[in-house]
């Protein structure tokens, strides 16, 4: 699966031209890599700061030794999905009972996508140690690690380690032959998105001996249609945003296009929003895709799907299930619990690195009536599966919509697309800037962040503003953006102005010598979306470095963060993310430092905070009231920010760390507050898990003794980094 993670990797060499490839297993998603001659290999890790936007090279070298020699390398892979990979029993014990049974005497086997060399190991030990193992992993973090635990467990000298794609592989180069088995676990949620198919056509080409024994032996993709009014608003802007009463169109009759999310399906666990689902069929067979054999690029399939009642169809939730042997014994599967599949572990497992998957129907969806047919087709290519459908006999093209795939100009994730739909945020947001404007006479409003909202409000509220955009991740596309939708929001072209400039290179010059009234952000940087809440802090940092030419008045939204937290009950999360032990009888002690475990870390090292939908985690409990952690005053420059904060528990129960997020403050007066708590379920919050789950309770008489009452959350802000550190005491 791919990492939830922003970085990119450069592998490079001095003496070749670097080659520019798409990775195939969980790694950064975009790096070069080349060889040296020397077969010393250096690599640069893109490491991004979100206080400024700015982006810095860090070298990791290859010098024989297996520890990661890299700042923040705990960071690094703490936000990849592997943790929670190698936590996923279920899925070590049918990968460790397929391999097992299908590999019984020596052979040549290869591991594509290697990690921590699980399966080689699985497989060396179903040989009895002879055979021959050959590891492929292309991520040299990652390589590294995989030879500590090789050489912890014994392995080192059964099982070849090799620093390559799969694809770089060459018989009578890298490797003596062609192999006789494959075990691979190179699967998304999707289950194509890792680039499964390419990799197995080359692997059959190049790699793989005629009919190879294979683990998995097959993958069948399945779906269902449902109605989902939640689901609806993460994609239908166009029409959630009708019920609004601001007087704004992001998205205007005739130019639905020109704003929207991606086409393609969206990975989410669909069991918390069950009550919120009305199923309108049986689950459905819609591809199968063997590993023994080569696959097809592309295949196509028609379904007529019977719908089981009534409703609107708007969206379709797909899953796969794996058949890891040939006999069709053991299985796998990523399906919801409501489907009650036989085949199905997640009826009692709940992982983070696997789930459901959402095809957005365009539009309100389509009408359909019980017993009516729905015609599904289906089409997939090497990395993704989409879907059109129509009912009723009349072929109604819905996929696109009309749309070709140029037509948009700016694509939203799913969640922002429901924040710009939902009118409770559009109203308090216009309240906020109307309040600010009053009195204010030909004001220049500056907004720093990739809101496409505020520009147009901003002008729309006051028909004598002149309004500049910085769009710092958007760019020329919001430029483009705002000219296409500014005339059919009644506003003059002119009256908004965006500039390709960063904040630290903005003068007054660039404001025509006119100190700025009104400086505003939501906040909202594109590509922050998935990151921790506080790193939304890069406004503060813009709005210190905009110092000189704020005007002595100038109002500042929003003017506060207040870092809110509250104690929770997380116990599916934590147990993805607890330090490892033996998995399936092979140690992996010690990778739990380097990717950022939770319990029994040696000393005083504690995991990181990472960030989550909250409510997407499985089952949790909130076990305390909310508090205030510390406040981040944006009227002043950024500075170091300290916070010490009383735990009051209102619930018994095992307490698994502390949620944190920021409640945006609009104004001084603390009328207007947005809120990005775990009720919020359109924002992420930064989850930091303990090391060892606590009982706690009420002060006022739980009947377990041994309950903790109170408990201090520390935390402290360094501007210099963005890091944000927090200390929970349970006293």
């Amino acid at each position: 699966m791919l990492p939830k993670t922003l970085t990119a990797t450069l592998f490079l060499n001095l003496t070749q031209p670097p080659l520019l490839f798409r990775s195939s297993s969980p790694r950064p998603t975009s790096f070069v890599r080349v060889m040296s001659s020397e077969s010393t290999q250096r690599v640069f890790q893109l490491k991004h700061d979100p206080l400024t936007g700015n982006s810095e090279w860090v070298i990791i070298e290859d010098q024989n030794d297996d520890v990661p020699n890299f700042p923040n390398h705990q960071h690094l892979l703490a936000t990849t999905s592997y943790l929670d990979m190698l936590n996923d029993s279920p899925r070590n014990t049918a990968f460790r009972q397929a391999i097992e049974k299908t590999i019984t005497k020596p052979c040549r086997v290869l591991d594509i996508g290697a990690g921590t060399g699980l399966l080689s190991m699985m497989a060396s030990r179903a040989m009895g140690g002879e055979g021959f193992v050959t590891a492929c992993e292309s991520y040299l973090p990652m390589v590294k690690l995989m030879k500590r635990v090789l050489r912890v467990n014994g392995m080192e000298r059964r099982i070849r380690v090799i620093n390559k794609r799969s694809d770089e592989l060459h018989v009578g180069v890298d490797v003596p032959s062609r192999f006789d088995a494959l075990v691979s676990e190179i699967l998304d949620s999707e289950l194509l998105g890792e680039g499964l198919i390419p990799t197995l056509q080359h692997a059959h080409d190049s790699l793989l001996v005629e009919n190879p024994l294979t683990v998995p032996y097959r993958a069948t993709t399945y779906g269902q249609l449902v109605e989902s009014t939640f689901l609806l608003k993460l994609h239908d802007l166009h029409n959630n945003e009708a019920s609004a009463s601001d007087g704004i169109c992001l998205t205007p009759t005739g130019l639905e296009s020109v704003l929207g999310i991606k086409r393609q399906q969206y990975a989410m666990h669909c069991d918390p929003i069950g009550k919120e689902i009305k199923l309108l069929s049986e689950p459905f067979k819609i591809f199968e895709f063997d590993f023994w054999k080569r696959p097809e690029s592309c295949g196509e399939t028609e379904l007529c799907i019977k719908a089981t009642t009534g409703g609107s169809v708007h969206a379709v939730v797909s899953w796969w299930v794996l058949q890891l042997d040939r006999e069709g014994t053991i299985y796998y599967s990523t399906a919801p619990r409501r489907t009650n599949s036989t085949t199905s572990t997640s009826s009692v497992h709940w992982c983070d690195h696997w789930k459901q998957c959402v095809w957005f129907v365009p539009g309100s969806g389509v009408t359909v009536s019980k017993g009516e047919e729905v015609h599904v087709h289906a089409t997939h290519n090497e990395t993704s599966i989409s879907y059109s459908l129509y009912a009723k006999g009349l072929k109604t093209e819905v996929l696109h919509h009309g749309l070709k795939a140029g037509d948009l100009h700016l694509v939203l994730s799913p969640e922002r697309a429901a924040i710009y739909g939902d009118k409770e945020w559009r109203l308090l947001m216009r309240k906020a800037v109307e309040s600010a404007l009053k009195g204010k006479s030909r004001p220049l409003c500056l907004i720093t962040d990739d809101s496409v909202f505020l520009p147009l409000l901003a002008a729309h509220l006051s028909e004598e503003s002149h309004v500049i955009s910085l769009f710092p991740g958007l760019m020329e596309r919001g430029s483009q953006y705002l000219q296409a939708v500014a005339r059919s929001n009644h506003i003059s072209p002119d009256r908004i102005e965006v500039l390709g400039k960063r904040v630290k290179q903005l003068t007054i010059n660039d404001t025509h010598n006119k100190k700025v009234d009104l400086l505003i952000a939501e906040p909202f940087y594109l590509g922050l979306d998935c990151m921790l809440p506080w790193q939304n802090l890069r406004f503060w940092n813009d709005r210190t470095m905009l110092d000189s030419i704020l005007a002595s008045d100038a109002v500042v939204i929003p003017s506060r963060g207040m870092l809110k937290a509250c104690a929770i009950s997380l116990p599916d999360l934590w147990k993805s993310r607890h330090c490892l032990n033996k998995i399936e009888g092979f140690d992996h002690t010690v990778v739990n430092s380097t990717m950022g475990a939770c319990g029994q870390l040696p000393g005083s090292e504690e995991g990181p905070c990472l960030p989550y939908f909250v409510w997407q985690c499985g089952d949790f409990d909130v076990l305390s009231e909310t508090f205030d952690v510390m406040e981040f005053d944006f009227l002043k420059q950024i500075s170091q920010c300290q916070g010490r904060s009383q735990v009051k528990f209102t619930k018994a129960g095992v307490c698994h760390g502390f949620v944190l997020w920021i409640d945006w403050v609009m104004d001084p007066q603390n009328s207007y507050v947005i809120s990005t708590g775990p009720d919020k379920r359109h924002w992420k919050q930064g989850v930091k898990l303990l090391g060892t789950p606590r009982t706690v309770g009420p002060s006022d008489g739980s009947e377990n003794v041994e309950a903790c009452r109170s408990a201090v959350l520390e935390a402290s802000f360094d501007p210099s980094d963005g890091d944000l550190k927090i200390i929970p005491d349970f006293l």
